[in-house]
């Protein structure tokens, strides 16, 4: 079966009007997304447009020759440049100045061109714009370096990309190959240049659109397993990534835990109330931040309760950190909203990851028995578990089986 020219520009229209109707349908669904959404439809009409112009240039009045030409080369370009845009707004960024500077030289190439150089910018230099936005939109989207795109990405890299080699190919190869083998080749390339762009007509929506689901996904998760009253983890959480980064740890990589409670914390909600609770509950969630950093394993994992990830840490290294927790936290006041200064302390019990053979599990209860060692001495101190044996030659580093003092 062989289908002609027309029919591949209405199937690229009806796919690019589809896609346009349906991502804004969606973008309903993605309010934090909705304006990225509309960038993308309103490319997509726009194209479709540009097919349309294109389509039927030499039936209407007004169209044939190089105005239906330069028309329908700019409204497809300026379509395109819509999705670059869209893709753009993904990462902060705009493209305003370049958009408006592209579609001025295009232009002005088609002034200068005239009834003349019409044949030639059609085939030929008409590509240049095209080639170079889908090649902006697949470096853009590479820069999107987020992690919960990254399988979505990929695939509109290759489409955006394999887009922009394409129609450098028109415009450096094919020149040569048309005047080795013929004008008739043109007719084949225009034929083959529409069935790629119905593919991408179809392909790129649906992964732009991914992209949103996937971050919206990805929020999904996210909520799932943060406590809202603090940002920390949750305890879903931290045993998800604490067994990650001990999976990922070496076998004489050191990893320490620590297991923290808010000492007579229901004394502080029963004379305080609730409220004034919640603020201590923030407050020492961000003097844990603070303190332990960025690359600690953070969760709270009852009411008052927090727990503790460090890998990479050394125990005097740990120490000093969950010392600092202490001193810190003690020496800093809550201040309710009737003006009430409220102190707390915590304690702290600390434990160290042995062999492959411990587990996340294992190592948070002998550093909670540590824990309620220090509660019972009087709180606001940090007390440690003692390793059964050590590892020789490798400093405190226990080797087998972790013991509360």
């Amino acid at each position: 079966m062989r289908v002609d020219l027309i029919t591949l520009y209405l199937l690229a229209i009806g796919t690019l009007l589809a896609s346009s109707a349906l991502t804004l349908w969606e973008r309903r669904s993605y309010p934090r997304r909705r304006r990225e959404l509309g960038v993308f439809a309103a490319g997509y009409a726009t194209l479709a447009l540009g097919c349309a112009t294109a389509a039927i240039r030499h039936d209407v009045p007004g169209l044939p020759g190089v105005v239906g030409a330069a028309l329908a080369n700019l409204i497809i370009v300026a379509g395109y440049l819509l999705n670059l845009h869209g893709v753009a707004l993904l990462n902060g960024r705009r493209y305003g100045r370049i958009s408006l500077s592209i579609v001025s030289m295009l232009a002005l190439a088609w002034v200068i061109a005239g009834k003349r150089g019409e044949a030639v910018m059609w085939a030929y230099l008409s590509a240049i714009p095209i080639a170079v936005v889908c090649g902006l939109t697949a470096r853009e989207l590479l820069g999107t370096r987020d992690s919960k795109w990254k399988q979505s990405r990929n695939i509109a890299v290759a489409v955006t990309g394999g887009h922009a080699l394409f129609y450098a190919f028109r415009v450096t190869i094919l020149p040569w190959l048309a005047a080795s083998f013929g004008p008739h080749l043109l007719a084949i390339i225009g034929q083959v240049t529409m069935y790629e762009g119905v593919l991408y007509s179809v392909i790129l929506p649906m992964t732009l659109l991914r992209l949103a689901r996937d971050e919206a996904h990805a929020d999904l998760r996210r909520e799932s397993q943060t406590d809202y009253l603090t940002g920390l983890g949750n305890r879903r959480w931290f045993f998800e990534e604490g067994t990650c980064a001990i999976r990922e740890s070496n076998a004489f990589a050191p990893v320490s835990c620590l297991a923290l409670d808010l000492d007579h914390f229901k004394a502080i909600n029963d004379r305080f109330g609730h409220e004034a609770g919640d603020e201590v509950l923030k407050l020492f969630a961000r003097t844990l931040r603070s303190v332990l950093g960025r690359d600690a394993i953070l969760a709270r994992i009852g009411g008052e309760e927090f727990a503790a990830l460090l890998p990479g840490h050394e125990s005097a290294r740990a120490k000093d950190l969950a010392e600092a927790v202490v001193r810190r936290f003690s020496q800093t006041v809550t201040r309710t909203a009737a003006g009430v200064e409220i102190a707390a302390t915590v304690s702290i019990g600390m434990a160290r990851l042995g062999t492959e053979e411990d587990t996340l599990a294992k190592v948070l209860a002998v550093a909670d028995r540590a824990l309620y060692s220090a509660k019972s001495r009087g709180g606001n101190r940090l007390e440690i578990a003692r390793a059964a044996t050590a590892r020789a030659n490798h400093g405190d580093a226990p080797e087998r089986r972790l013991t509360a003092l």
